[in-house]
């Protein structure tokens, strides 16, 4: 391909050479979306109901609500980290997360069997069915990252 002055190609993408980041492609737009919403709802549940989110997490009441505070910053790094994996497209971190992803269909069975009180639930049953939600949400990402993986590679950089 012929190069532009602005390190294009004529394709109108970003050649590697460039120093530039490429342009989020589908797969990766799914998993920043994702991560984006799951970090945005852990906020929300925190400050709406931090009850609910001390029972999920299974914190300890003896700690400190600083501590919990300190938690949730140190997954926003972790999440911040993967993110940059994902745009940088990492193979590392493409392999972690359709493992995870592919893994989230397990929170569908769990949410079940805990609205069901076959096993029993600490939490209030809108989070058992939200993360029933968020698992085939999961699947369905993790779904579509495999078969991006068959047609075109990992992060679909082929």
């Amino acid at each position: 391909m012929r190069q532009t002055p602005h390190g294009t190609e004529a394709t109108g993408r970003l050649s590697p050479s460039s120093g530039r980041c490429a342009i989020v492609n589908r797969t990766q737009a799914l998993v920043l979306g994702f991560f984006l919403m799951a970090l945005g709802s852990l906020v929300v549940i925190r400050a709406a109901a931090p009850d609910v989110y001390d029972q999920a997490l299974n914190f300890p009441p003896s700690w400190p609500r600083w501590a919990k505070t300190a938690f949730l910053l140190a997954l926003t790094a972790f999440i911040a980290l993967l993110a940059i994996g994902v745009l940088r497209r990492w193979r590392w971190t493409f392999w972690g997360i359709l493992v995870a992803f592919l893994a989230g269909v397990l929170r569908v069975p769990v949410a079940i069997l805990q609205l069901s009180d076959v096993l029993p639930a600490s939490v209030p049953s809108w989070y058992v069915v939200f993360q029933g939600l968020i698992g085939l949400v999961q699947l369905a990402i993790g779904l579509v990252m495999l078969a991006g993986y068959r047609r075109s590679g990992v992060w679909g950089s082929g």
